[in-house]
């Protein structure tokens, strides 16, 4: 099967927060988590409310490029 033809995909998402307090986004201060989506089912960007360890709070974590 070809690389791209694949339905379930691993996203990362990120800490909506801490990106626009941060100036620099590829900072280690900000919390990442790495996931997988179903194309078909979900074809808009991911949105989930995770705990994030620099803010100590729960926070929306949105999907972002690779």
């Amino acid at each position: 099967m070809a690389k791209g033809k694949d339905i379930r995909i691993r996203v990362i998402l990120e800490c909506t927060t801490c990106t626009r307090n941060s100036v620099n986004k590829k900072s280690t201060g900000i919390s990442r988590y790495i996931t997988q989506k179903n194309r078909h089912n979900t074809p808009s960007r991911l949105e989930l409310r995770k705990f994030c360890r620099y803010c100590y709070k729960h926070t929306i974590h949105g999907e972002i490029k690779k």
